[in-house]
């Protein structure tokens, strides 16, 4: 039995790999692990059988055998941990790796993700046109205490990690605001994340699913 997680249905970021099941689909594709994907609509989400499984009625969900997980971060690393490929075997160097998982979810994303909802949803505001350079100022600050700490490096901490597939996945929600161009080793460094094989085919197949809802 393969595991199964869940997906949009139609997925609002228009198959741009930006839907939180990427990082689950891109964690089991580097670990070599087939799995099944469910795809849930908006209504579905929020419905009895959905929310047993992600009280908060969102997607991924992760369902094996009798474990049910939600949080794509918790997901991440319970594969992480079970599978070779995405955690270091030395305990220091993993507990590193994972130190740069909840970084990533917890220091790098609530900025990004607050720019990006602001640039989507309130561009039509009396107040956008001032709000906009503070909330780019706070991405910057984070994007160059992170470019301090990447400096030449491939990668965040030796060999590519689950630290840094979480990492890449939230700063690729930048491509549309400008600022990785400011950047260049963050954008080089989000770059060869993405030329990753397994992140091609992890972006290949959740770019299936928008692509096959918009020809129906």
């Amino acid at each position: 039995m393969h595991p199964t997680i869940t997906a949009f249905e139609s997925s609002p970021d228009r198959g741009r790999g930006q839907a939180r099941d990427m990082r689950v689909r891109w964690a089991l594709e580097e670990v070599g692990q087939p799995y099944n994907v469910r795809l849930v609509s908006f209504k579905a989400m929020k419905e009895p059988a959905h929310i047993v499984l992600h009280p908060f009625g969102q997607i991924p969900t992760y369902e094996d055998g009798t474990l049910t997980l939600f949080e794509s971060g918790a997901i991440v690393l319970h594969i992480a941990e079970r599978h070779a490929g995405l955690l270091p075997d030395d305990a220091n160097a993993r507990s590193r790796a994972i130190v740069w998982m909840f970084a990533a979810l917890s220091t790098l994303e609530p900025p990004v993700v607050e720019l990006g909802m602001a640039m989507l949803f309130e561009r039509d505001r009396s107040w956008y046109a001032e709000r906009l350079p503070m909330l780019q100022d706070r991405v910057r600050v984070r994007l160059g205490e992170l470019s301090r700490r990447l400096g030449a490096a491939d990668w965040l901490d030796g060999a590519f990690s689950a630290g840094d597939l979480m990492m890449v996945t939230v700063l690729r929600r930048l491509h549309t605001s400008g600022l990785l161009d400011e950047y260049p080793d963050i954008a080089a460094y989000v770059a060869r994340g993405e030329a990753r094989p397994a992140f091609r085919r992890a972006f290949d197949a959740q770019l299936a699913v928008f692509t096959a809802a918009s020809r129906s």
